[in-house]
């Protein structure tokens, strides 16, 4: 076998597995108001079990129906009533050869107020209103405007800290019988997870929640047995992990998810939180209580990037921090150490890193990951690029009553993962490579037709080739790769450099055309002049600019990134941006990677101003307030001013074929995952 190591048996405590891949937790959102298992909770952990997963671990998983409900799609395993679909859950694992544990968890400060008591109201409510949760979903986005005016009660801490800038609620300290009452139900939690027939339990002491935040200075400012000493402000944790031992007994395995380091220090607030050879003490005296293994991960919500990393982070950037810990214990040692590829997986674990290889969202991207590899077929593996999408959803999802999706799976949610296979081989054209292209020849093969994709370029990728140009941004390009390889191995033929035109598509005798033309870059007619040119000019190498003084014009995520890679040219870069602030509805996880960065090459943002022009080698720019002018000396202009949908050949070929379809940014411009939904909903619907 080619992976020796990562595909041989181990053990946690007394728990046989069948190799050492770990499905980590992240929470999708696919469990009841109430906290019960869901069926489509039990097929998203069941395909991953099918596709060859030693050991999966649920998301976060609440003990505390008042304080520490986080989400209303939440698994929960505070009432008995959880037991019994906790263990169909397992079962349906079990029949694969798969283990289950279930994290248990307290989100402390970084809940919202929004949620506190909301859930027990929720479950009586929905005894006796018919369709109340439409009528929660409907109120609960309105409610996160009463969550920013602090008009809801505070959440719970180890003590009245410094607000998180995730929630950014009001605290208040728990009391010490409440403390006493959370160390009961995370120990009657656990006896819960082991009469559903489960094989462990996780203790989430890592990523900024209640169990970290009383191992951190930071958030611990406590003065009695809870707080003050290193081995104070560990008593909440071990007594969790001593009591769920004496109840549950020494074989029912206990493995703590500890952030080895907050990483504060590295984040520019050296002196805030512990860092890493506080967080080594933490694990010896873990062992020393019992503790069955360790998961290494790092960082808290004020460090979010750290533990929830974007594309631009290294794999393996961890591995210093999980060596210190291994080096202290002797239990097993688990770790996601931003592993994307088997071959750096079996490196980690023959160079003795770690014991096992957590995998979270690489599995949400493909369920069959281990079964691929263990089959020799790395190149059919769908990577995970790191694009933040799940959490984003996920976070957006849990105010709408929807689940978590992934950019390059659209199975996610509809588990098993299916298609009609009803095509006949009957003949379709897609024409444009790019991800929703390439997506729909995949599924459409999967579906038993005849394809043929034509595209214009001599690359397949279309929007996403350009985006993985910019520095460390190059592992983005593996969506289109990874759906490429799928169906040249499904038959699909490719056609490209090559262009098409309406009559040869229609003289071809297709049964469908599938128009996926992309979109190109807005570029204003009163623009164009000598010196501006576009941000795809720029990323896909038509325009080289070293050395020059270069105004970007349009600060979202393509203007950020296009002057990032200007800057690696050595560039003066300034940002312009009509907006008030910079990257305007971005998420907050690309704009903290990139910024910082930008800033330390030298980047200047003018906000608040639109460009008027070029004028004697100056950029004319307007205060949109003001109307003031300013004028800038430069040497060229890049428009990062969005694009606009190219559905020339659609229109042509209206009428014309026998059925006719536009998917992806051909539609409407927008990210990875619209073009992937797009095709999907499209391919399902053809008939």
């Amino acid at each position: 076998m080619k992976y020796e190591k990562l595909f041989s048996p181990f053990k946690i405590g007394a728990l046989e597995l069948k190799n050492r891949v770990v499905m980590e937790p992240m929470l999708m959102g696919f469990g009841q108001i109430d906290g019960k298992a869901t069926p489509q909770m039990a097929a998203y952990y069941e395909e991953r079990a099918k596709g060859g997963t030693g050991l999966i671990v649920t998301e976060i998983t609440r003990v505390n129906d008042v304080t520490g409900a986080s989400s209303f799609g939440q698994l929960a395993v505070s009432h008995d009533y959880h037991i019994a679909p906790l263990a169909e859950m397992a079962k349906r694992i079990h029949k694969h050869g798969a283990k289950l544990m279930v994290e248990l968890h307290h989100p402390g400060r970084q809940n919202l107020g929004l949620m506190i008591g909301t859930v027990p109201l929720s479950v009586a409510c929905e005894k006796f209103v018919p369709k109340y949760r439409d009528l929660l979903f409907g109120i609960v986005p309105a409610g996160r405007k009463l969550m920013e005016k602090n008009i809801v009660p505070p959440v719970v801490s180890p003590s009245e800290c410094e607000i998180s800038k995730f929630s950014g609620c009001k605290n208040r300290a728990l009391s010490l019988k409440e403390i006493k009452q959370l160390i009961g139900q995370f120990i009657d939690g656990a006896e819960r997870v082991k009469k559903a027939g489960c094989d462990g339990v996780y203790l989430h002491a890592a990523h900024g929640y209640l169990i970290q935040q009383f191992l951190s200075p930071h958030t611990n400012h406590r003065t009695d047995a809870y707080g003050g000493s290193l081995e104070n402000r560990m008593r909440f944790l071990l007594e969790i992990l001593t009591g769920i031992k004496k109840r549950c007994g020494a074989d029912f395995p206990v493995v703590v998810r500890l952030s080895a380091d907050e990483m504060y220090a590295s984040s520019g607030r050296p002196g805030v939180g512990y860092t890493l050879e506080e967080g080594v003490q933490i694990a010896r005296r873990l062992e020393e209580n019992g503790v069955d293994a360790i998961d290494v991960s790092c960082g808290a919500y004020d460090t979010f990037n750290s533990w929830l990393e974007p594309v631009s982070y290294a794999s393996g950037w961890r591995t210093p921090m999980i060596q210190a810990v291994k080096q202290a214990v002797s239990v097993p040692v688990i770790a996601v150490n931003l592993t994307r590829t088997p071959e750096q997986a079996e490196a980690l674990l023959e160079s003795g890193v770690q014991d096992m290889i957590g995998l979270g969202r690489p599995l949400i991207a493909d369920p069959y990951w281990c079964q691929k590899a263990q089959n020799a077929q790395e190149k059919l593996i769908k990577h995970c690029i790191c694009c933040l999408y799940c959490f984003e959803s996920m976070e957006d999802g849990a105010f709408r009553g929807t689940c978590g999706h992934c950019s390059v799976n659209p199975f996610v949610g509809r588990e098993p993962a299916s298609l009609q296979k009803d095509g006949s081989g009957r003949k379709v054209a897609v024409v444009g490579a790019g991800v929703a292209g390439l997506t729909a020849a995949e599924l459409l093969a999967r579906r038993g037709f005849a394809v043929t994709v034509y595209e214009k370029n001599d690359h397949i990728g279309g929007q996403v080739y350009l985006a993985s140009r910019p520095p460390q941004k190059e592992r983005t390009y593996w969506c289109a790769q990874d759906i490429y390889e799928n169906a040249l191995a499904l038959g699909v033929h490719f056609e490209f450099p090559c262009s098409v035109s309406a009559d040869m598509l229609v003289n071809a005798g297709y049964a469908a055309v599938i128009v996926a033309t992309g979109a190109d870059a807005v570029f204003p007619q009163a623009m164009q002049q000598e010196h501006v040119y576009t941000s795809s000019d720029v990323l896909d190498g038509c325009v080289s600019l070293n050395g020059k003084k270069v105004i970007v014009v349009g600060s979202g995520l393509t203007g950020l990134e296009t002057a990032e890679m200007l800057c690696a040219g050595g560039n003066q870069v300034t940002v312009v941006e009509m907006a008030d602030s910079v990257a305007p509805g971005a998420w907050f996880q690309q704009t903290d990677d990139l910024l910082p960065k930008l800033k330390k090459q030298g980047t200047v943002f003018y906000t608040s101003s639109k460009f008027a022009g070029l004028q004697n080698g100056a950029a004319v720019l307007q205060n949109a307030k003001t109307k003031q002018e300013l004028k800038l000396p430069c040497d060229a202009v890049v428009l990062a001013l969005g694009a606009r949908p190219q559905h020339a050949l659609y229109d042509a070929l209206q009428g014309k074929v026998p059925a006719l379809y536009r998917i992806g940014d051909a539609v409407q411009v927008g990210r990875i995952a619209d073009a992937v939904r797009s095709a999907f909903e499209t391919v399902q619907s053809i008939q």
